[in-house]
C-alpha cells in the first residue's frame, strides 16, 4: 500500500489544519502509512543564505521524506483568500537546488484539502496551490475535495474532528487520493 505524507501549513499549536492533518492519518484505510510532518524550523528563504551555507537541516529532513513518499498531502489554511505565505516558503525551500525538482515533485501525486473558520473552506487556497504544483510538475488529485467550514464548531477542544459526516467525507478523499496514489 501507500506511503504518504501529510504537510500542515499552519504553526499555529490549536491549528484546526494539523488537527486534520492527524484526522486524515487516522482515517487512511489500513496498510497505507501517512507521516504527520509540519513546517517548524524552517526559515525563511533567503538566496544568500542558501549560497553560504546550503540547505537547512529542517528542509533537508523534509524534502526527501517527500521525494521518499509515494504521494504528498497538503493541509492547507487560507490566508486573505489565497496560500499562506509560511507554506509556500517552505515549498519555495524544498524547490532548491532547482536541478532536485523533478526528484522531489516530479510526478508526485498530490492532494490538497485545509480547515477554515469562515464559511467557505480553504477551497481558495486549494485554488491558488495549483499553478505552483502544476510549476514544480506535480500530478494533483481532483477526485474530490475536503474544505471543513466554520472549523471551531467542527473540531474539540483536543482537535478531534466531531462532524461526523465530515469524518466520512475525510476517509473517502483519502481512500480515493490512496487509489490515485497507487494508479499513479
Amino acid at each position: 500500500m501507500a506511503q504518504l505524507i501529510g504537510i500542515s501549513g499552519s504553526l499555529r499549536a490549536g491549528s484546526f489544519n494539523t488537527a486534520l492533518l492527524r484526522t486524515a492519518a487516522q482515517l487512511v484505510p489500513d496498510g497505507t502509512t501517512l507521516d504527520v510532518r509540519t513546517l517548524h524550523g524552517i526559515p525563511l528563504y533567503n538566496g544568500d543564505d542558501e549560497a553560504a551555507t546550503g540547505l537547512p537541516e529542517a528542509v533537508v529532513a523534509l524534502k526527501d521524506a517527500v521525494a521518499a513518499a509515494d504521494g504528498l498531502l497538503l493541509v492547507t489554511p487560507e490566508y486573505n483568500n489565497s496560500l499562506p505565505g509560511v507554506f509556500k516558503n517552505a515549498i519555495d525551500w524544498m524547490s532548491r537546488p532547482a536541478a532536485d525538482i523533478k526528484r522531489v515533485f516530479g510526478g508526485k501525486p498530490v492532494a490538497i484539502m485545509g480547515a477554515s473558520a469562515g464559511n467557505f473552506g480553504t477551497v481558495l487556497a486549494q485554488a491558488a496551490w495549483l499553478p505552483v504544483l502544476r510549476t514544480l510538475g506535480t500530478t494533483v488529485f481532483t477526485g474530490g475535495r475536503v474544505a471543513v467550514t466554520r472549523s471551531a464548531q467542527a473540531f474539540a477542544p483536543d482537535g478531534t474532528l466531531t462532524d461526523d459526516a465530515m469524518r466520512r467525507q475525510v476517509a473517502q478523499f483519502i481512500a480515493n487520493f490512496v487509489v490515485f496514489v497507487e494508479r499513479s
